[in-house]
């Protein structure tokens, strides 16, 4: 019994190892080699989620910046993809970020830190330069837009992860259920992500999709500040 389980015990080690490394051969052909990738993620932030746990954690920094304005969804980032995995920080030490491409990113990623931070971690990895990456960040935004219920949402909602998918479907064309993922963090929704291609066109991601938030149901945190 003893050599049984010792044997069982080997050959469970030796297939994660084996698992291991298959993944890793796919990825590491080009891994975090800047402009090789398949993909972006757009990830959008519930503003009102992330301000409660600043406030619960008692942070400040990016949050001082951010929630004192009625922001609902935010950009938190471009993130080039593989369909296995992401590169990051694929050039170090990266390249400045001018300040003023940082100022004119305001609007949509309303914390400095969030934007150096972009930068530095999945900007390098576009391939582009800065103010390429970030007229990048800014289409890809464009392209998506935002169910008009949740833009000045002023009581707390609760919603099912699909209906929240569902309501981004509807006022975007184009976009299927393939293409999008809700994720939560605690009972609270963390974000929405959107997979586009390098064009900025809707696209699968399976992968991105099977990280989603497994929740029946998350809570909108409403709209607050002025």
């Amino acid at each position: 019994m003893f050599r049984s389980t010792g044997v069982f015990r080997l050959l469970l080690l030796v297939s994660v190892v084996v698992a291991s490394a298959g993944m890793a051969s796919a990825q590491d052909r080009r891994q975090n080699a800047p402009g090789e990738f398949d993909f972006y993620v757009l990830a959008l932030s519930w503003s009102p989620s992330f301000c409660e746990q600043a406030a619960e954690r008692g942070s400040s920094g990016r949050s001082q910046t951010q929630c004192g304005r009625p922001y609902s969804f935010v950009v938190h980032g471009l993130w080039p993809q593989y369909e296995r995995g992401f590169p990051e920080y694929c050039l170090r030490p990266s390249p400045r970020l001018d300040r003023n491409v940082m100022t004119s990113m305001l609007d949509l990623m309303p914390a400095p830190g969030l934007i150096f931070n972009g930068w530095d971690k999945h900007g390098t990895c576009s391939g582009l330069g800065a103010r390429a990456y970030f007229e990048n960040v800014r289409k890809a935004r464009a392209a998506v837009k935002i169910p008009e219920e949740f833009l000045q949402l002023s009581e707390a909602k609760t919603i099912s992860p699909g209906d929240l998918e569902q309501a981004f479907i509807t006022v975007n064309p184009g976009l299927s259920s393939s293409a999008i993922s809700v994720v939560c963090s605690s009972r609270r929704l963390s974000e929405v992500r959107v997979c586009m291609s390098k064009d900025m066109q809707f696209r699968a991601c399976e992968e991105v999709d099977r990280r989603a938030c497994r929740r029946d149901e998350v809570v909108m945190p409403p709209v607050r500040g002025g």
